[in-house]
């Protein structure tokens, strides 16, 4: 299984915002194209007093990975809905992604406190 990590930082003030259009408008879509959401949330340590968010997917294999992603990032779902905003609401992102097993995907799942779903 690979685990993909994305780490946001946003701009000042916008944190809130940030995590009611994930809620509400992202996440719906991503689960809608398949893509398994591990867990979200935000830090909670935020440095330089900037604000910062993360969102953990998993996917069986990097080729389904890029296929899911091409899928939901090209979708009209996305580019017409909340993609605008969202990218507002971002100053920058980092993305790192790892191999796992599927019990320790499910196990850090269920870990995460501060979840967006």
């Amino acid at each position: 299984m690979i685990l993909e990590i994305r780490t946001y930082r946003l701009h000042r003030g916008t944190q809130d915002e940030f995590v009611r259009c994930m809620r509400e408008e992202s996440l719906p879509l991503l689960k809608q194209h398949g893509i398994e959401v591990v867990a979200c949330g935000t830090s909670l340590v935020n440095e330089d007093g900037a604000e910062e968010a993360f969102l953990i997917r998993a996917f069986t294999d990097l080729y389904e990975r890029e296929r899911q992603e091409e899928a939901f990032y090209g979708s009209e779902e996305w580019l017409a809905g909340p993609r605008d905003h969202v990218l507002s609401l971002i100053d920058g992102y980092h993305t790192i992604v790892i191999e796992t097993t599927e019990p320790v995907a499910r196990a850090l799942g269920s870990a995460m406190t501060d979840d967006f779903s």
